[in-house]
């Protein structure tokens, strides 16, 4: 108790001097360390964090950070307002423009985070919040089997995959897409933070991942059990999606790690299918046979719905959060949609040329290749946080890979965590520089 009650002082004391900043450091922490927890307590501080720091901008000069994303990022959101004038329902699309503030979260993250123990702080909150939340979801995962077995045990697999575990979060795929982008992180953590910085004999400190008398994640095997049970999480998540979302994260990760182990991949995959319980076997199975999964059906009549929104309004598209009100008028003349969620269209890609134009998709597109090249420059030049930039890239692989099959850099949860990744590489070459130079960390 003592460790924790110095390890949260000596964090305090390393929030800016300055008031003001000081406050909004305060509250983009409290934002952070309840992503997993209450999207309306996180976004409510994270509104009080952008006030206190709009506030000590306007009191004097500082410099401000931001990752290299400024042209295409204001080139979507001016399309995205325009998109809203073109809807067919004008009030709905405006809900879209208002969650582009979200984006302010780059802005704190990149200039709120003032040292390496605050940055450290920041992502041991965000993995055991996700064990937490792991640990609840497994537990509604057991109630939930229990109860379906006893009422509908022919009907197992229909009744688990339709209304599935959703942690802190209102539904599965926030759920799922938040605990993809934890995963990412703390496997870069784990092979890269703590094992990487192990295999250098020249670096013997690296904060928390080397101090042993750290409360939180700081033994390795308290590390590998928090990765367990968010591992067991998302395998119990079942969405298919993530799955693949984590999938490509982990082999970027283990070719960073130890190259060779790709080699063992293969032989993974296989032990792991049949050591899996049936009801993930047969939710891999049924991908051989998608007319006999709804969720995979339907997906192939949104692409098609895409395709004939984009040809008919390719400037403006159809409007933010308006395809579900002009779904029907792009089917195939005489069909019927099929059951199911039609309010977005379950692609990224698809979503953003078909309601928003495809210009709004090409400046989505240029500022998502921004970001992935942004973390691989600042890859190379960090050293003592390298792997923050590494668990950056995983996670915009993932998010990309699992963007294909779901509309999540629209969900307003996911977005939220994967900004604040996207924000911790330009903040800790920041903090490095700054250790290099007294000078620019006087400043």
């Amino acid at each position: 108790m003592i460790s924790l009650r110095n390890f949260l002082a000596s964090t305090r004391a390393e929030l800016p001097q300055a008031t003001y900043a000081r406050w909004a450091s305060l509250f983009f922490t409290l934002s952070v360390l309840t992503f997993l927890i209450s999207l309306t307590a996180s976004q409510a501080m994270l509104g009080v964090s952008a006030l206190f720091y709009a506030i000590h901008l306007l009191r004097g000069r500082s410099d401000i950070h931001f990752p290299p994303i400024k042209l295409p990022l204001a080139l979507f959101c001016l399309g995205t307002v325009l998109s809203v004038f073109n809807a067919e329902n004008p009030d709905v699309g405006w809900f879209a423009v208002r969650k582009l503030v979200l984006f302010t979260i780059l802005l704190l993250g990149a200039n709120l985070v003032t040292s390496g123990k605050h940055l450290d702080f920041l992502f041991r909150g965000l993995f055991l919040e996700s064990a937490l939340a792991g640990l609840v979801a497994t537990g509604q995962f057991a109630v939930q089997y229990r109860a379906v077995r006893s009422i509908h045990p022919e009907h197992i697999y229909a009744s688990m995959t339709s209304d599935r575990i959703t942690g802190f979060m209102g539904h599965w795929m926030n759920f799922g897409g938040q605990q993809m982008l934890v995963f990412a992180s703390l496997s870069a953590f784990l092979l890269l933070g703590w094992c990487g910085v192990a295999d250098r004999t020249g670096i013997r400190n690296l904060g928390f991942t080397i101090r042993r008398s750290s409360p939180f994640i700081s033994r390795p095997l308290l590390g590998w059990v928090v990765w367990l049970i968010v591992a067991v999480s998302i395998v119990l998540n079942f969405t298919r999606g993530v799955w693949l979302g984590c999938f490509a994260a982990g082999l970027y990760l283990v070719a960073r790690w130890r190259p060779r182990g790709l080699l063992l991949v293969p032989a993974i995959i296989v032990v792991g299918y049949f050591a899996a319980p049936s009801l993930v076997q047969h939710r891999i199975e049924v991908l051989r046979h998608p007319e006999s999964d709804r969720a995979l059906s339907i997906r192939f009549e949104m692409w098609h719905v895409a395709g004939r929104m984009m040809r008919a309004h390719p400037w403006l598209g159809v409007g933010p959060n308006n395809i579900e009100q002009v779904y029907v008028l792009y089917l195939r003349p005489g069909k019927s949609p099929e059951p199911g969620y039609h309010s977005h269209l379950h692609n990224n890609f698809l979503q953003f040329g078909a309601e928003r134009g495809l210009p709004v998709l090409a400046a989505w597109v240029w500022m998502m290749g921004a970001f992935g090249w942004h973390f691989w420059r600042l890859r190379r030049r960090l050293h003592l946080r390298r792997w923050i930039a590494d668990a950056a890239l995983a996670g915009w692989l993932a998010l990309m890979v699992e963007g294909c099959f779901e509309f999540n850099f629209g969900t307003s949860p996911v977005l939220m965590v994967f900004l604040f990744v996207s924000a911790t590489p330009l903040a800790a070459e920041r903090l490095e520089l700054a250790t290099a130079s007294p000078s620019k960390a006087e400043s």
